[in-house]
């Protein structure tokens, strides 16, 4: 038997992916939406059995508390958290805040659909070795983690990683071209510069990576700062020369019909 279930993300194109992959499997998805920041309020209303709940960021403080509000007006509704792999800080937060369980946001299908089946029947859904995993990173600690997002955001120009932000977001070509100014066939070229550098072979792909390791959150708070500091001021974090990849003569220069047009001699 189906599961009535809601998918929550604050990043839309995840959380419909994953929605249209477990109506085909049966489910009945009552809806898939975005930002999570709206989360408590959209499951209290609709009383899912589970509440899918996505995070790029399960150690950030605050980041469980639409699974606080879900439980105390809808104890009946078991959420799972999709996130990337957490620290053993991450974990504990999520199940002391109710939560039923924790899966990876790269698992693959199956495996979320097992864990929204226990954690409908009450059981806890976290995998061994997420666990085993979690205590090894406790037990023994990493002098300098790894951090991909910031090594990811170092390969992208800002126009890259707008129209990454873009891409995660839903918006399809068109959309990105008008939101940028831009002429569709600049922000196709945009497209497949963030794939070609990311490694990825698909917009979906490079969503879930960007989401998987806290990319859109750190490009986020540096356009934010960015912002803050004057149009003309480089992302946070970047040497002039990074920031000049976009200027007119660079590989980010308009195409088509963007190009500038010489003056009449």
């Amino acid at each position: 038997m189906g599961v009535r279930l809601m998918v929550v993300d604050d990043h839309r194109l995840l959380a419909e992916a994953l929605a249209s992959a477990l109506k085909l499997r049966g489910h009945r998805v009552l809806a898939a939406a975005a930002p999570s920041a709206g989360a408590a309020e959209l499951v209290v209303s609709r009383a899912p059995e589970v509440c899918l709940l996505g995070t790029a960021a399960p150690a950030r403080p605050g980041a469980f508390d639409p699974v606080v509000r879900i439980k105390k007006e809808r104890p009946q509704v078991a959420v799972v958290v999709l996130g990337p792999v957490p620290s053993p800080r991450g974990i504990a937060a999520a199940f002391a805040a109710g939560a039923s369980g924790y899966v990876r946001n790269d698992e693959r299908i199956e495996g979320v659909e097992r864990a929204m089946m226990k954690a409908r029947a009450g059981e806890s859904a976290v995998s061994p070795q997420l666990l085993q995993q979690a205590f090894e990173e406790l037990l023994h600690p990493a002098a300098q983690p790894d951090d991909e997002g910031a090594r990811l955001l170092e390969l992208l120009t800002p126009r890259e990683v707008e129209v990454l932000m873009r891409v995660a977001d839903g918006e399809d070509t068109r959309l990105i071209a008008a939101g940028m100014d831009i002429a569709p066939s600049t922000a196709r070229t945009h497209v497949q510069r963030v794939l070609m550098k990311l490694e990825v072979g698909s917009r979906l792909e490079a969503a879930a990576l960007a989401a998987r390791t806290g990319l859109l959150e750190r490009a986020g708070g540096q356009t934010a700062r960015a912002t803050a500091a004057g149009p003309d001021a480089p992302m946070a974090g970047r040497d002039a020369s990074a920031a000049g990849r976009d200027a007119p003569m660079g590989p980010d220069a308009p195409m088509g019909p963007d190009a500038p047009v010489p003056p009449p001699r």
